[in-house]
């Protein structure tokens, strides 16, 4: 993180956005405004510490363009926080699934976005000079959302049951998307030290976990004598 954080501030009410400027370079931050998610996309995302999202904006919301954000390398760990007039129980969960780092309900006063912000980048500071990740523990694919930390998974917002070994698995081939793992590396990486289990275990959790991904079951694929691996 930069000497000065760097804030991008994104909501399509122009007002808004100066206002949030205003106070928030008052506090010492260098901060950017784009009024829809297009006009922040065509920015250099990876130069902000920050993200206060608006979620209801036009074609892109906020929602979309965080996903976006968190299905790219380069961008995933840029914390963000989401500012919205919608406060349902649902559209929290979305946000928090999402990896959003905090979530503010309109009309909120401009002390609390203040305290707000400084918080998360106090957090993320000292989660890196801890040498902790800093992505949120979040690995999105599309509609699917694995939380490592609170060993969740949702998909389309809905939560799924794993088993630990599913859970474990399915980390493994979607933490390195694309990469074929034969069945002795899963076995190696997964059960470990455990005793006697045989790579026909590793077929029938493949098997259940299939199933529940639903219609991404079938991103994760076998080859014939080698593996399996988490493909688009």
């Amino acid at each position: 993180m930069s000497n000065t954080p760097k804030i991008l501030v994104v909501d399509d009410e122009e007002d808004l956005c100066e206002i949030l400027r205003f106070n928030l370079e008052s506090e010492g931050y260098i901060v950017s405004t784009a009024n829809s998610a297009e006009e922040a996309m065509k920015l250099n995302i990876i130069d902000y510490d920050l993200i206060l999202l608006d979620v209801m904006m036009g074609e892109i919301s906020g929602f979309k363009m965080a996903k976006i954000l968190k299905q790219n390398p380069q961008t995933a760990s840029i914390p963000i926080i989401f500012t919205t007039a919608k406060d349902t129980e649902n559209d929290i969960i979305t946000g928090l699934t999402i990896g959003a780092d905090d979530y503010i309900s309109k009309p909120f006063s401009l002390r609390e976005v203040c305290l707000r912000v400084n918080a998360v980048l106090r957090r993320i500071s000292h989660r890196n000079q801890t040498g902790a990740t800093s992505t949120n523990d979040i690995l999105t694919y599309k509609e699917l959302v694995l939380n490592t930390s609170k060993k969740s998974l949702f998909i389309n917002n809905e939560q799924i049951d794993l088993t630990k070994k599913e859970f474990e698995i399915l980390y493994l081939l979607l933490n390195n998307r694309g990469r074929l793992f034969t069945r002795e590396e899963i076995l190696d990486r997964v059960w470990r030290d455990e005793a006697i289990v045989t790579t026909r275990t590793i077929d029938v959790n493949i098997t259940r976990l299939r199933k529940k991904l639903k219609e991404y079951g079938s991103n994760i694929t076998a080859r014939s004598g080698f593996g399996y691996r988490f493909e688009d």
